[in-house]
């Protein structure tokens, strides 16, 4: 397949002579049979899968999904739990993305209503923070578009 990849990934390649691994964050399932058949879904793709609990919360996405130019953060504050599960996607095509979401609907998850995809601005952000702007982000569209 023919995969884009943005100017950090290319900078990156120079620089480290790698690609960052296609990483699919997840946080909040508590559901541990759900998170199990996430997995089982997305396991066929090739794609790195990380379970992301509150005690993780505070780092950057970015340095969670393996971002080398994103450092950890220094404090180590717990974070509160979700009410809702999350999925970061990092370093995908957006044939994959689509690919993501297909196998999650074929397998029968169903929807994760927040999801993003890893960029350059919020690749910095903690877990909390990118949480809370999807949050509004979904808040936004549900209340405005008809359902």
């Amino acid at each position: 397949y023919n995969k884009r990849i943005t100017a950090s990934e290319m900078d990156m390649e120079k620089q480290t002579g790698d690609r960052m691994k296609e990483t699919v964050l997840l946080y909040g399932f508590k559901d541990q049979e759900r998170l199990k058949k996430v997995k089982r879904a997305l396991l066929p793709l090739g794609l790195r899968m990380r379970t992301v609990g509150p005690e993780e919360y505070f780092q950057p996405v970015g340095y969670l999904a393996g971002v080398k130019e994103v450092p950890p953060a220094e404090n180590d504050r717990p974070g509160t739990e979700f009410d809702c599960e999350m999925m970061v996607m990092a370093g995908l095509a957006s044939a994959q993305v689509d690919a993501v979401i297909h196998a999650l609907y074929r397998s029968g998850v169903g929807r994760i209503d927040y999801k993003a995809v890893l960029t350059p601005v919020n690749q910095f952000w903690d877990g909390e923070k990118l949480y809370e702007e999807i949050a509004r982000e979904h808040e936004a569209m549900t209340k405005g578009g008809s359902q």
